[in-house]
């Protein structure tokens, strides 16, 4: 059977594969020297004992909860969680905060960043909102080193007054997202469909923190990792790393 023989919904999810391979592979060649960066920053961090706070608003908030007490992640993660700039309790309103200065303190309140040890990853995909914006400027403030996960090409597509998350970052890891995020075309007359951000953006996140496992191990430091709660030996693995970080991460 031929592309043009097959049902259109399955034309529209292969051709949504192949979009995502791509972004992948893109993110994988182009983004290695920031992916380096990163996980050398990472590294440092958890060589101090510090923390890697993880920040997004609106869907962005899903790379906190993946980070986060994650099979096979890494202890020293603290998601800066703030139900009012997610999704569940409001998405337009959320959408309304997460675009409204001021909010960035409120945000932080709570979480105890120590610039001589902890980092920050913020992620934003469009990079302009102001909230992401400010946060990763209020963290720099404090002395962390901020890393960006965005699309640079969204951000400088948008004609809004106001500093982008990547010009405010440290340093940035690009996901080669279109403006829109979306990258399939159902049909002229509607939206594009099939978003690449949270894939290429997870992918990115997980290899930074991978690499900064290695980095660890490789200057004589054991990562902290979590195991699978299913797994021989999990709960006593998980117990002990909980209570010895459940004084500085809240959501513990």
């Amino acid at each position: 059977m031929t592309a043009q023989e097959l049902p259109a919904g399955r034309v529209l999810a292969a051709g949504y594969a192949a979009a995502i391979a791509e972004l992948i592979d893109t993110c994988a060649r182009a983004e290695q020297a920031s992916i380096a960066a990163a996980s050398g920053v990472v590294a440092v961090t958890l060589q101090r004992d510090g923390l890697v706070y993880v920040f997004g608003s609106g869907h962005s908030h899903m790379f906190a909860e993946e980070a986060f007490y994650r099979a096979g992640g890494l202890a020293r993660i603290c998601p800066v969680l703030k139900p009012p700039y997610m999704l569940h309790e409001g998405a337009t309103e959320s959408t309304r905060l997460e675009r409204e200065p001021g909010h960035a303190g409120d945000v932080l309140a709570g979480y105890q960043l120590d610039g001589d040890r902890d980092c920050m990853i913020v992620v934003s995909n469009s990079g302009v909102n102001a909230l992401p914006v400010e946060v990763a400027s209020t963290a720099r403030d404090r002395g962390l080193p901020v890393i960006a996960i965005t699309s640079v090409a969204y951000a400088s597509s948008v004609q809004r007054p106001g500093p982008r998350l990547h010009e405010v970052a440290d340093i940035v890891v690009d996901n080669h997202c279109p403006p829109g995020d979306a990258l399939v075309e159902v049909s002229p007359e509607l939206p594009r469909m099939g978003p690449g951000s949270t894939v290429a953006g997870l992918f990115l996140l997980n290899s930074i923190l991978l690499a900064a496992a290695g980095e660890q191990l490789a200057a004589g430091s054991t990562p902290e990792i979590y195991l699978s709660s299913n797994m021989p030996g999990a709960k006593e693995r998980n117990a002990a790393l909980t209570a010895r970080l459940r004084p500085s991460i809240p959501h513990l």
